[in-house]
């Protein structure tokens, strides 16, 4: 069955290989991605999005690119050019010059079905090794990666719903693909966790539903926009419950900071308006705690996120419902474009 999905998938996966001044156009970040910049062009992975010549990669792989060069498992050759960014998924699109005549579109499963143990097959280029395929289960489910910096701290943005696997995932595997046993695309194959900038065991995938919302997007506009509450926020847990005269047990997510003239400030959300010491620490508490979104329970900041990323699109109306002052109310808010940083 490997064999069958090798040959099922491999003539859709493709080799990106980038020039920019003599070096890689964009190193990957210490500690998430690949490494420091390399002499001669820099390498990545992309893959078959339809009939019309787009292919999908990560945003860090062509960024800065002076020139794109896309081999196809075959050994046929096109240029590539950029027709649109999203550096908050890490996605990019490219549209080649000169499409062959027979492309062969990936499939796409939902990544809300994936279940952690299943099998998880990477296929890319590590290294620049061509059509390589590692193996590998599902290892975790909802982690979030930052993109932008080389640190969660330093990072611009922070991908949610991310996608743990074991299959060996390494250099030059950026852009490619995680399948699933039927040999349906479940993520992007984008960084890896590892103290030597190699295979350690914990890669990181960007999951398909997020795929499939931005790639259109990039294709018809050049970019996509991210629903955008306005706030900052952490997860309820029970020291801070307790310092704010809730039940312990009470799950939800503490409104740290409203943006200004945020969607959040417009629909009179409050964030945190005084400190209390817990464990020596003085934190920010007081503010308003989301509990659910449009009915769906919230139990932390990134469950939150991953509910925006996956169900909402700017200009919607979703329903807050939020514990003021111990109180429930409902509070609507219309979602706007996230900004750049």
């Amino acid at each position: 069955r490997l064999a069958e999905i090798y040959n099922q998938v491999g003539p859709s996966v493709v080799n990106i290989q980038t020039t920019a001044g003599g070096l890689q156009a964009v190193p990957e970040s210490p500690g998430f991605g690949f490494g420091e910049p390399q002499p001669r062009g820099g390498l990545g992975s992309g893959f078959v999005w339809d009939q019309a010549g787009h292919i999908v990669t990560n945003n860090h792989v062509i960024e800065g690119a002076g020139e794109i060069v896309v081999i196809f498992n075959d050994g046929y050759v096109a240029t590539g050019e950029v027709v649109g960014t999203d550096p908050a998924s890490d996605l990019a699109v490219v549209r080649l010059g000169e499409p062959p005549e027979q492309l062969r579109p990936v499939q796409v499963a939902p990544s809300s079905e994936v279940q952690v143990g299943q099998l998880a097959i990477a296929l890319g280029n590590p290294f620049g090794l061509q059509g390589t395929m590692t193996v590998g289960i599902v290892s975790a489910l909802g982690r979030s990666l930052p993109v932008g910096g080389d640190d969660t701290f330093s990072s611009a943005y922070t991908i949610p719903d991310i996608i743990q696997t074991d299959a060996a995932i390494n250099p030059g595997n950026s852009g490619g693909v995680l399948v699933d046993e039927q040999g349906r695309l479940i993520g992007v194959t984008a960084a890896i966790r590892s103290p030597v900038e190699a295979n350690a065991g914990i890669g990181f995938a960007i999951p398909s539903d997020i795929v499939r919302r931005v790639v259109p997007a990039l294709i018809s506009e050049g970019r996509y926009e991210h629903p955008w509450l306005g706030i900052s926020g952490t997860t309820l847990v029970p020291p801070l419950a307790e310092a704010m005269g809730l039940p312990g047990q009470q799950a939800g997510v503490l409104v740290a900071t409203v943006v200004s003239g945020s969607p959040a400030d417009e629909a009179d959300l409050r964030g945190s308006n005084r400190e209390a010491n817990i464990d020596g620490l003085q934190v920010s508490v007081g503010g308003d705690v989301i509990v659910a979104v449009d009915g769906q329970e919230v139990r932390s900041f990134e469950q939150m996120v991953s509910y925006l990323a996956r169900n909402t699109e700017v200009g919607q109306t979703i329903n807050l419902t939020i514990l003021r002052d111990g109180q429930q109310q409902e509070l609507p808010l219309v979602l706007g474009a996230r900004p750049a940083p």
